[in-house]
């Protein structure tokens, strides 16, 4: 945790230490605003610090995120975030300055919301059985689904170590994982190494396009699984159906709480009209690692249709 408190100045980091001392398995965020208190967020409850932040600390909180070259990060701070090292996300709101239609840059930066990303060890074993097909040593194409905060990074991280390495309990052989890592979330790779456990046979393409890395994935390094999270745009489409023309299964996740938000959005219902997934797995948002709720394609009609066994 001394690593993401380095970012704070000194004292909301003596603050935050002070409060989160013997929680730290269960923090989940730390949001500042300015003028307004810290707000710690747990697991369990949520915590607020009576301190008042101010503009110029919330301003020296960015530039000790960016390493003092602010200019640097400006493409990601558009897209209203920073991924740092350790795969945490920094979300960050103020005045968008737009050109052309796009966002390019955030002025008056207002608040910053450092959620904590953690690799929990066996959390997609729930889903496994629904993922992973036996007779063929491969998997489902999948699309992983739940609000945002619900843990699908986390999710998503846990079953690639698992598929890349094999599962022994499942007499699943380990087989070739390429990850298109946009912004840093999944592996957290550090001058190259990924600084969480990806597996034995992940490859890793991070800081680039999903679009544009599954396709350098597929020329390159051979896959039969690619993984992206948070898909979205219709780039995205085009890649994904790309893939899975070329042979690779898919495990992707998107941002949704129920069927009919995916079909409201016109990006991932163009991808079920052209039966891409296989399964549509719901994540619960209130047990992390449990699903809610799983639609399968049944091939006779190509309609995706409910499933009760979770």
């Amino acid at each position: 945790m001394n690593h993401i408190l380095k970012y704070f100045p000194d004292k909301i980091e003596k603050k935050i230490a002070e409060e989160i001392l013997d929680k730290l398995d269960t923090l989940e965020e730390i949001r500042i605003r300015a003028q307004r208190p810290i707000i710690l967020k747990f697991n369990d409850c949520e915590k607020i610090i009576k301190y008042t932040v101010t503009t110029d600390e919330i301003l020296s909180c960015l530039q000790m995120i960016c390493e003092n070259s602010i200019y640097t990060y400006q493409n990601q701070i558009s897209e209203g975030f920073i991924t740092i090292k350790g795969g945490h996300r920094v979300g960050i709101t103020g005045s968008c300055v737009i050109e052309q239609g796009k966002v390019i840059n955030i002025n008056y930066i207002y608040s910053l919301n450092f959620r904590i990303a953690r690799q929990v060890v066996g959390c997609s074993n729930k889903l496994l059985k629904h993922i992973v097909n036996l007779e063929d040593n491969s998997i489902s194409n999948t699309l992983l689904i739940a609000p945002p905060g619900a843990g699908k990074t986390t999710i998503l991280r846990d079953l690639i170590r698992q598929i890349s390495s094999g599962i022994k309990e499942m007499k699943f052989k380990a087989i070739n994982v390429g990850v298109v890592d946009e912004r840093g979330e999944i592996s957290a790779l550090y001058k190259g190494i990924p600084q969480n456990d990806m597996g034995v046979k992940t490859d890793v393409i991070e800081n680039v396009h999903k679009s544009i890395g599954i396709r350098m994935l597929i020329r390159s390094m051979a896959p039969k699984v690619i993984v992206a999270d948070e898909i979205g745009n219709k780039d995205d489409i085009e890649a994904i159906h790309y893939a899975v023309c070329s042979g690779c299964k898919g495990i992707f996740t998107a941002h949704g709480g129920s069927i009919e938000d995916v079909l409201l959005n016109p990006v991932l219902k163009n991808l079920l009209n052209m039966h891409v997934f296989e399964k549509l797995i719901f994540l619960d948002m209130n047990q992390k690692g449990n699903i809610r709720e799983i639609y399968e394609i049944n091939k006779k009609n190509m309609t995706y249709e409910k499933v009760g066994d979770k």
